[in-house]
């Protein structure tokens, strides 16, 4: 049953994360990093999925130090709300808190991988360089992954772009990544923009959703 609970990061602040036990065989724990939005039904319906496919899933509440509980519709009020609120928040906090989930989770299972989207996309990135012991990374049209692709990778990683996405150059930041990290997939979907993985109607693309979540899938149950 889902639940949200607290948790303490590495500066002893405990914040709130929405936590899901696997329906299935535990296969894991996978750590899921919302967007700008934060942890909105569209997040929580992803930990759900996670869930439901064998991994034990939570989402922290990376802004609970700025405003606890914080979500935003997806106007233009929420947007300036979410990026004020994501700029706000030091890197470092992010990746301690990070690492403080991936602690609760392996006292139940070796493995934990992490999946993000949009802010929740850069982090998911630069966890794979920053959170030790993460068994793999899957980064969803996360804006800073460009700009840190030469960071050094401790754990296998994939990255999804939206061919339509206005924010992010798709081919620049597959050129950049696959400078640095010639084996490591950048995936662009066609037709799909930015959010494709989030069912709001004006943002959702089925197709590239499900396929997304395959190949994160398999990089999860591989590592």
């Amino acid at each position: 049953m889902a639940e949200t609970i607290k948790i303490a990061g590495a500066d002893g602040f405990e914040f709130s994360a929405y936590h899901e036990p696997s329906f299935t065989p535990r296969k894991g724990g996978v750590i899921v990093i919302q967007e700008i939005f934060g942890l909105d039904q569209h997040v929580r319906a992803d930990v759900g999925r996670w869930a439901k496919m064998g991994y034990e899933a939570i989402a922290p509440s990376m802004y609970d130090r700025r405003e606890p509980g914080f979500t935003a519709h997806h106007d233009p009020d929420g947007i300036k709300a979410g990026v004020a609120h994501a700029m706000g928040t030091p890197l470092d906090q992010a990746m301690g808190d990070i690492a403080a989930c991936a602690a609760f989770l392996r006292t139940r299972g070796e493995k934990v991988c992490i999946v993000g989207y949009c802010y929740g996309g850069s982090l998911a990135w630069l966890a794979a360089s920053r959170v030790p012991g993460l068994a793999a990374a899957s980064s969803y049209y996360g804006s800073m992954v460009q700009a840190n692709a030469a960071q050094s990778l401790a754990c296998p990683a994939i990255v999804h772009l939206g061919r339509t996405d206005g924010g992010i150059p798709a081919d620049e930041v597959a050129k950049a990544v696959g400078e640095h990290h010639p084996g490591t997939p950048v995936y662009v979907y066609e037709g799909a923009g930015h959010g494709f993985n989030n069912e709001s109607p004006e943002r959702y693309n089925a197709e590239a959703a499900d396929l997304a979540r395959h190949r994160t899938l398999e990089l999860f149950d591989k590592a």
